[in-house]
């Protein structure tokens, strides 16, 4: 019993140590995937943003009725180059292309949303801080860098919906010592602070500061600021409702399965209380 209650903390500290060493912390994905209207939307900007370069292959069209799309507006809406309703959600480019114009073939995303899972959060939770992670770094061949996935080679296909912004970023790290030097008597380890600022144009500022008597761990913090908070808003209810959708595509029959977990659930419970009283029938007269 020692021996198996040790094996559960070791894999319980070893979770938490994967979770701490994650990298970005992960934001809150919005739960939308019983909005019919979310989803739709969704829908509009996964075929409109990302099913140029990414693939689907694992679902079809005449699937987004589930979501309360008709065949019409499937058509009229969603479809662009002489696909048919019940085709599969591919592309034209090859993987062989891919790779010679993006440094690597960009993945399909019919399961991302679940592949993207850890400990760190859902793969909704993922895709949403990832989405909402971009930032211009002029020093990137595709100008463009993200907190969730550093030196991304994905370029942020969504940027004029969410206009421009800047970021600053704050790194409290042990200062790098000259060969040989010892820090002074008395004061243990050094410590410095880089601040990081990423104009609307990529361009980065940093300076550095040393601190005296820091205390504490080596830390990680970034900020975003937009003159445009109403845009920035829209924005990132258009990153939620896609997020939504492609959490959908990754499972199509969970709002389905949910809805008929509830009433196993129920029917296991009454079923219970029924072999509880046949059990108590049965056993009676035996004393």
């Amino acid at each position: 019993m020692k021996k198996l209650l040790g094996a559960l903390v070791l894999m319980l500290s070893s979770s938490l140590a994967c979770a701490a060493e994650g990298g970005f912390p992960l934001e809150r994905a919005p739960d939308r995937i019983n909005n019919l209207v979310a989803l739709q939307n969704g829908a509009r900007l996964f075929v409109n943003y990302c099913l140029n370069c990414h693939s689907a292959s694992s679902m079809r069209y005449n699937r987004l009725k589930d979501i309360g799309l008709t065949d019409v507006q499937i058509r009229d809406n969603l479809l662009f180059t002489g696909e048919k309703v019940g085709d599969l959600m591919t592309i034209a480019m090859t993987p062989k292309d891919g790779k010679a114009w993006f440094g690597a073939t960009p993945p399909d995303l019919s399961v991302i949303a679940r592949a993207k899972s850890s400990h760190a959060g859902t793969g909704a939770d993922y895709l949403y801080t990832y989405l909402r992670g971009y930032y211009r770094d002029a020093s990137k061949a595709t100008g463009w860098n993200n907190l969730v996935f550093p030196n991304v080679g994905m370029p942020h296909v969504l940027w004029e919906r969410q206009g421009p912004r800047e970021l600053t970023t704050t790194t409290i790290h042990p200062a790098h010592a000259e060969e040989g030097a010892k820090p002074a008597a008395g004061h243990g380890k050094a410590w410095e602070k880089v601040t990081t600022v990423y104009d609307v144009n990529g361009i980065a500022t940093s300076k550095t500061e040393a601190l005296t008597g820091y205390m504490g761990g080596e830390r990680f913090d970034a900020q975003f600021s937009s003159k445009d908070p109403v845009r920035t808003a829209a924005f990132n209810n258009d990153v939620g409702d896609l997020v939504a959708f492609m959490s959908y595509i990754a499972e199509p029959a969970q709002r389905e399965r949910t809805r008929l977990g509830v009433w196993v659930l129920l029917f296991l419970a009454i079923f219970a209380v029924i072999a509880w009283r046949l059990n108590a029938v049965f056993w009676k007269d035996i004393k």
